[in-house]
């Protein structure tokens, strides 16, 4: 299992359109070139260190092997570790299960 951590209106709006493209906080999938993940136990990290403060916010907990783009881990400059990247758009049938709320 990996995470999505993202705006619950916009995760509202991909559901209905059956793929999710944004990257990052104010940032798309054509302009990052990837959808960042975190595993379970980059979550807080993620979370305090980009997200804390903003409302909003939903958990997307996604099923590797229902992922149709391809998923890479890399370590990039700058990055404590090695994360997950989706180099496409999150399908949402992937995603099978929501935290509602999520507070970073």
């Amino acid at each position: 299992m990996i995470f999505h951590i993202a705006d619950r209106d916009r995760w509202l709006q991909s559901k209905a359109a059956g793929t999710y493209t944004a990257s990052t906080i104010g940032r798309e999938l054509h302009e990052e070139g990837f959808i960042h993940l975190s595993t379970e136990a980059q979550v807080p990290f993620v979370a305090g260190a980009f997200y804390r403060g903003v409302p909003n916010l939903v958990l997307l907990h996604v099923d590797e092997s229902k992922l149709v783009a391809e998923l890479r881990v890399e370590q990039l400059d700058g990055a404590p570790e090695p994360f997950p990247h989706l180099y496409g758009p999150l399908n949402v049938d992937a995603v099978v299960e929501v935290t509602d709320p999520f507070v970073a």
